[in-house]
């Protein structure tokens, strides 16, 4: 006796469900990271032999070499610099403000800003400064 075979039909892998799987678990991992937005300003600050450290973290302006201010986040100008320091007045009155200027900013830059600051009352200002490589090694040496 003589049985027929049935023909089996090609076996194969599909591949879409896996496909979906991996493209879920990517959207799940870029929407569940959280990515830093800072921008990072390449200062060369003054050197200064006499500088103190803060405790407080106040209201930081920092001035390019370009002549921008950057207040936070944003990006300003020299003529959107007064409305931005008016919104952080209270705090900076508070904890005081710092001047982050670049040493080859122009002085007429820092000197826009800290005059803003004085019309708005912020009377505690620090200008943020390094530390000068004489000074340190002095201090290493008895």
């Amino acid at each position: 006796m003589r049985f027929t075979r049935r023909r089996r039909d090609p076996v194969e892998v599909n591949l879409t469900p896996l496909i979906d799987v991996v493209f879920l678990l990517l959207i799940f991992f870029m929407v569940s990271t959280t990515f830093e937005t800072r921008q990072a300003l390449e200062l060369t600050l003054p050197e200064s032999a006499a500088g103190v450290e803060l405790e407080i973290s106040p209201v930081t302006l920092v001035v390019t070499e370009q002549g921008h201010y950057r207040l936070g986040e944003r990006e300003l100008s020299a003529a959107e610099l007064g409305e931005a320091l008016a919104a952080e007045a209270d705090q900076a009155r508070l904890h005081g403000m710092v001047v982050e200027a670049d040493a080859r900013a122009m002085h007429a830059d820092v000197v826009r800003a800290l005059d803003q600051a004085g019309m708005l009352g912020i009377r505690q200002v620090r200008i943020a400064t390094r530390e000068t490589q004489a000074t340190s090694t002095q201090a290493e040496t008895p």
